[in-house]
């Protein structure tokens, strides 16, 4: 099950405890449907739950009887088709919005959003007909299709008017109509819980935060191996110094001091500045002091061979 299914299925359980409500999401379900005109359409969908709660909502909030069809789509899965096949049916539902079906663009009528609570309920129908969420492990998205530039607009301000959180949505043209969309997991989860799934929310907020621990992860994986390979690279272009001077002058030659860090370095290329520097009793500088005189010293002699670059 795709995670826009498992919130829609979230969506559909939702109890109406206001009739305002109720009306105002059979009005976002339908006007959204993309049959909701005085030509005969229909609204299919892969989701039976969501088929039957437009049927509930035309009944209960419009008082109008639709018609449900069942049938397989091109995809070879179930397609359940809701529709409103009486002139008459689709008249009363127009009406009961305050439309007539003739308008030149479709809008949003306010009117219908009698109570600061109607405008969840209304977005939670419009979510059910024309809604999708992409899988929050692959990115966050949520986004509502929408045919006609004007409706996508009224959407965009309602959405903008939520009082319960702030949202930043953005219009998009696409395919000969508009999306309304929303990105980043606070906003889409707030949305969420906002239109009746806090369940989604919540399993949204948890893939969220295992991705946070994972990135954590590999950044400081990521940051210790560039230290390891720092070290090691430093260490392998003391080795090769300390190594050229073994073999030309012999360690015999070096100070005291040099001579007991040289032999340590040649016998531990592992070691940290600071592990050399315990087992000498001396500070993490003194040992990166002394390595680097005998780096210099090392360099001179490969110039002296010919060789420019140590490593």
């Amino acid at each position: 099950m795709s995670f826009s299914s498992e919130i829609k299925g979230e969506l559909c359980a939702v109890e109406f405890k206001r009739e305002c409500c109720l009306r105002a999401e059979c009005y976002g379900a339908w006007l959204f449907s993309r049959c909701f005109s005085r030509k005969e359409n229909a609204f299919v969908t892969e989701n039976g739950a969501v088929a039957r709660r437009m049927l509930e909502l035309a009944a209960a909030g419009a008082g109008v009887s639709g018609e449900l069809t069942f049938g397989v789509s091109r995809r070879q899965k179930p397609a359940y088709r809701v529709s409103l096949p009486e002139e008459s049916s689709r008249l009363a539902m127009l009406e009961e919005f305050g439309h007539t079906g003739q308008e030149t663009s479709l809008r949003l009528n306010r009117a219908n959003l009698e109570n600061p609570c109607c405008a969840a309920g209304f977005l939670r129908g419009a979510f059910l007909t024309c809604g999708t969420a992409t899988d929050p492990n692959k990115e966050y998205h949520l986004e509502f299709a929408v045919p006609y530039r004007n409706l996508a607009n009224d959407l965009y301000t309602l959405l903008c008017e939520v009082d319960a959180f702030p949202l930043t949505p953005a219009v998009a043209a696409r395919k000969g109509g508009y999306v309304v969309y929303v990105k980043e997991s606070g906003p889409i989860e707030d949305l969420l819980t906002y239109l009746g799934a806090p369940g989604a929310a919540m399993e949204l907020m948890q893939v969220k935060m295992y991705k946070e621990v994972k990135n954590n992860i590999n950044r400081k994986t990521n940051f210790e191996t560039a230290n390891m390979d720092k070290t090691f690279s430093a260490s392998a272009r003391q080795v090769a110094a300390i190594a050229a001077i073994s073999d030309t002058e012999g360690l015999e030659s070096l100070p005291e001091e040099l001579q007991e860090l040289a032999k340590l370095r040649l016998d531990n290329p592992d070691m940290t500045l600071r592990e050399l520097g315990q087992r000498l009793g001396i500070t993490r500088s003194g040992v990166n002091h002394r390595l680097q005189r005998l780096l210099r010293m090392g360099e001179e002699i490969m110039e002296k061979r010919g060789i420019s670059n140590m490593l």
